[in-house]
């Protein structure tokens, strides 16, 4: 078995604006999720929106850069994340196609395993 990170993006804005009944319909769907897949879920979480990040570099000399905001800036931000356990991609796949979104969709990426 495998462990896999799998990225949820979603529009902030459709997000802001979404009402009430489209937050719920969402909600109940990760909970739903949640319940279908819990054997192989072994983490995730929601983020908070982007304005709240703080991003990090390093400038050619090292220095160390912080500044408020997204690292890029893309209409799509990334809202959460689950860590999910399969025995290969396309089971990954199977899992993480059931994630609800409401306008976006999900990365998924293979842990890697330094031996």
């Amino acid at each position: 078995m495998s462990e896999y990170l799998v990225l949820i993006y979603d529009n902030e804005k459709a997000m802001e604006g979404a009402d009430e009944a489209a937050f719920n319909k969402m909600m109940t769907g990760h909970a739903a999720f949640g319940e279908k897949n819990g054997a192989a879920l072994r983490g995730g979480n929601a983020l908070q929106p982007t304005m709240s990040a703080t991003s990090l570099r390093r400038d050619p000399a090292g220095k160390l850069l912080v500044s408020d905001g997204p690292f890029v800036e893309t209409k799509e931000a990334l809202g959460g994340y689950y860590v999910i356990e399969a025995a290969d991609l396309d089971e990954a796949i199977a899992v993480a196609g059931q994630i609800p979104s409401l306008d976006g969709g999900v990365e998924i990426r293979p842990v890697r395993v330094f031996d």
